[in-house]
Order: C-alpha cells, then structure tokens, then sequence
C-alpha cells in the first residue's frame, strides 16, 4: 500500500494531477454508493477505541477496523469544540471561521438578542401540537454535502436523524427531504414546516405504537463481570448479591425524558427509528445516491453526565458496539456492501472530571463568577452601565451600541478587557475579536482560536482554558470545547464499496470528511469546504483490477 501511495505521488507531481486522479480514483471511472450513512457518535474520544477494545464484539467497531480503514490521528482544528460546530464541520468541510457556527448560540451586537443555531420562531412542528418544532437550518450559512448532492442527482435523497434537534437539523443542511427528532416532552418523532407539511405515515404509527415508553424504561444492568470493565467510578449503580450491577432507576410505564436521554437507549431508539426510515424511505434502493445522517446524541448524555472514568460510560459503548454491529448486518443484508459506504466519526471530544485525588493539574472555572467579575471591571472603567452583553461559550460580548454611543474605543476596551481576563485562575489566553480578525496566526493554540472565530458571531474577546479546566455546570462532569487532544482528537472510520483496509497514520483534519464524500459521490465539494481528499482510504485501483 505504502508503495502504491507513493507511485501515485510521483505520477501526480510529474503529471500536475491530484493524488486521487493520478491513482485512478475520480468520479469519472467509479460509481458512487447508492447509500452513504455518516454515523456521529456524539463526544467520543479516540483514546476510547484503544481503553474498551478487548470488551467489544466482533460485529462492531472491531468490523470496522478489520474490513474498513482507520484515520488514526483524525482532528478538528480549532478551539471551540462544540456539538453545532463539529457537525457544521463535518458536513460542509470548513472550520467555524468560514461556515460561522461558533456555538449553539451566539448574540446580535446591534439588538442584543440571542440567536440560536437552529431556532426558527416561523417554523412550527409537525408531528405534535408542542412547539418543539420551531426549527429548520437558516442558522447555517454554509451549504452541505447533502445540499450539494440535491443539486447533482434530482432523484436523491437526504435524510436526517438524531435524538437532538440541533444535531438533526445541522447534519440534514439546507435540502433535505426529512429530518426527524425526538420531542422531549411527549416522546414523539417530530419535524418542522422547513422540510414536510405532514409525518410520513410510517412515522406516524412509529409514534402511535407508544414504543418510546419501552425504551425509557428499559433497566440498566452492566453487560460484563464487574472485574472486566477498566473504569471504577459509578454513581447510579447498586451492587446486587450477584457479580451485576443494576442502575438503580424504578421501572415506570410513561415517558421519562431525562431518564432516557443519558441511557444506551437513547442511542438504540435512534437506531431503531433509522432503521425504519431506511426502509420505509427507501434509501439505496435505486440508481441515484442517498445520504443518511445519524448523530448518536445519548453517547455526550451519558459522558456529561457520569464522566469520562465511569462504568456507566464504559458500559454504554460496549451496548453502542452491540447497537452498530445490529445496523452493519442490517446494512449489508438491506442494501450490499458493494452498493454501501459508512463513515462512522464524532462531533468532538470530551475532558476528564475533575477529581480531588488527582496530582494532574486541572480546576472548574466558574462561568457566572467571571462574568460578574468582568462586568464590575466594566462599571470601573467605563462608570455604571450594561456594558457586558454577555460571557456564553468562552466568549466575552460587549455591548457595542451602549460603547458606540458613549464614545468609547471598542479596540482599546477589547484590550483592556483581555489584559484584565488573563489574571483568572484557569484562563490560559484571552484574544480580541480584533485581533483574530486582522492577524494571521499560524499553528497552536492561537490558529485554532482564529479558526473558532466568525467575526458576526463571535465574543469581542475569547478566553482558552488551561490544559485539564472545565467550566462549571451543575450536574455534568465531563465536558467539550478546548483545543486540547482530549477534545479535538475522535474516531474516523471508512468502510463499504470502494474502501480499502488501511491505517492512516498522518494526520487528517475533519474538514477533510465533507470533500472525500464528495469525490466518492461523484460531486463537487461544498462551497465553503476547505479540506482535502483522503486518498488512502480508497481500494487501489490495481487492487481492484
């Protein structure tokens, strides 16, 4: 393989050709899969392949490593990673600095309002009479994947299902034909007036059979001998006369949102609903390419809520490997391997709790605390006023118009207000909007920062956290959103028609996901995309003959 590569890269260097062209592999000589599936698997870390491999199956993660190929050093290059801004990346393949999802959440400097990624006030549900449906995509600047793929093959589809509705809407993009959420209040699998005036009437009796009641009261018991799992921390759990462990929830028969969001049920519901849209939608089933999106929200649930050390993390993959096992033989079965393509990554990673017995340097960095702090230097500086507009998602937002009318110089305030952040316990670097926007910074912490920053949506001044910092939130132990490995660094597989078996060694950004579905498809890149193909995942075209 090695030898290959490099024959390709001597031919595509004499030749002027990319890589791809000069090893013959091109949308021109090759036919797309007719259903590509892109599985997220919310906050999983890379390092949680190597520390739970030997309680995997064999029908699993371990399929995909034996029979796909493995980006072993897959990451996303800038600092705030978040759930919208990972699944933003992946699918348009531009970091937040070009498609602007800076967050969930970001402010308007002229009204002070906050702007949701994915709220929509003039959308309305479809598929219950609750307003859990005010969503569609306006929020994404950027185009898709699946958008681009719509505007190539008429007769594709693009499909979209997660537990959350962010998740849902920002993986579906602008043109797909169904995204499909759960409704926290009511357990029903909804939709807004963006994609569908009304529920597909397989969706309809999906909801009418009441089988999220089941799921959510499904009990949790551990699926190894207590000796065989390498986290010791539990939280929910009781130890029975029996080497078991129950999580310690009472049975009930109604829906429990809460309950159901951070259990390995919350991801085998969406697999299940899936598995009926594949069906039902007929993804694969003719000559044009689909595109299901499933973003596995339950997995950051469960790791935000019992940490990164805990059984019931370590628990909850072991029955994930079970869940994706069950979809790959039904994959196979369903549409063929020689007719499927799956890539299986993840939003973002997640940090470790913080723990009291721990020598490695780490702390919680109190969110409202500072905000206060900030403010009341505001008020010093500037004399009383609402002069913070607010501290959300380690970014500090003035309020412009009060600064704008006082007379007040935003660059030199920007920097005062930095200057003052950096003295906190935990904050590593604090960088104005001015900066970031008129500088160029290239590699570590910094670039990353830029890389985070869209200057309509972003804070006038972002802070970065020390190595090991957290900020904290009440009932949530582990959390995203650093430039650190243990955030950046997730799991990148390839597996079906036309992919080889191959360990990809160097490095791979995730903007680099979005183009490579591209070329497999036989389209153009989104617009905004600044990856690259990854050749090595590809069979080789003299294997293949």
């Amino acid at each position: 393989m090695k030898k290959f590569l490099l024959r390709c890269l001597i031919l595509s260097v004499g030749a002027g050709l990319s890589v791809p062209e000069a090893c013959g592999r091109s949308a021109i000589d090759r036919q797309p899969p007719k259903l590509v599936v892109q599985i997220v698997v919310s906050q999983m870390r890379y390092d949680y392949l190597l520390r739970f491999a030997d309680n995997f199956g064999e029908r699993g993660f371990h399929t995909l490593v034996r029979e796909g190929s493995l980006c072993k050093r897959a990451s996303y290059d800038y600092a705030l990673t978040r759930t919208g801004s990972g699944l933003a990346t992946l699918t348009t393949g531009a970091n937040p600095s070009m498609h602007g999802v800076v967050g969930e959440r970001w402010f308007n400097y002229t009204t002070g309002e906050a702007i949701d990624l994915a709220a929509d006030k003039k959308a309305f549900t479809v598929g219950s009479d609750e307003y859990d449906g005010q969503f569609s995509p306006r929020g994404l600047i950027a185009g898709t994947v699946g958008d681009q793929l719509k505007t190539v093959y008429r007769d594709s589809k693009v499909v979209s299902i997660a537990f959350d509705p962010v998740s849902a809407v920002v993986a579906g993009g602008h043109s797909a034909d169904a995204v499909y959420w759960l409704n926290g209040k009511n357990g029903r699998w909804v939709t807004s007036n963006y994609y569908v005036s009304a529920l597909p009437q397989w969706v309809e009796k999906f909801n009418e059979e009441g089988a999220v009641v089941g799921y959510s009261a499904q009990k949790w018991e551990i699926s190894r001998p207590l000796k065989a799992y390498h986290n010791d921390v539990y939280t929910d759990i009781s130890i029975d006369t029996s080497w078991k462990l129950s999580f310690d929830f009472l049975t009930r028969k109604k829906y429990d949102y809460d309950r159901l969001r951070s259990s390995p049920a919350a991801n085998t519901l969406v697999r299940d609903f899936a598995v009926q849209s594949i069906i039902y939608e007929g993804l694969g089933n003719d000559e044009a390419p689909d595109l299901l999106n499933i973003v596995f929200d339950g997995s950051r649930y469960i790791g935000e809520k019992y940490g990164t050390g805990s059984i019931e993390l370590e628990d909850s993959y072991y029955r994930l490997d079970a869940d994706l096992a069950s979809l790959l033989e039904f994959l196979d079965t369903q549409v063929g391997r020689d007719r499927l393509l799956v890539v299986l990554t993840s939003d973002h990673g997640a940090s470790d709790p913080i723990r009291a017995d721990s020598r490695v340097p780490a702390g919680l960095f109190d969110n409202g605390q500072f905000a206060a702090i900030i403010s009341g230097f505001l008020v010093a500086q500037l004399g009383p006023g609402d002069w913070l507009l607010k501290f959300e998602n380690r970014q500090i937002y003035l309020n412009r118009g009060l600064i704008y009318q006082k007379g007040h110089n935003l660059e030199d305030l920007q920097n005062r207000v930095a200057n003052f952040a950096i003295q906190f316990s935990g904050v590593s670097q604090a960088v104005t909007a001015t900066a970031l926007q008129n500088g160029h910074f290239t590699g570590g912490v910094l670039e990353r920062m830029q890389n985070s920053f869209f200057p309509r949506n972003s804070g006038d001044v972002t802070i970065n956290l020390m190595p090991g910092w957290i900020e904290y939130t009440e009932g949530r132990l582990s959390d995203s959103g650093s430039p650190y490995n243990y955030d950046t660094h997730v799991p990148l597989f390839w597996y079906g028609s036309g992919i080889g078996n191959a360990d990809v060694e160097r490095e791979v950004n995730l903007t680099d996901v979005a183009p490579t579905l591209a070329d497999i498809l036989g389209i153009a890149p989104p617009a905004a995309s600044m990856g690259a193909t990854i050749p090595e995942v590809f069979v080789p075209r003299a294997a293949e003959d």
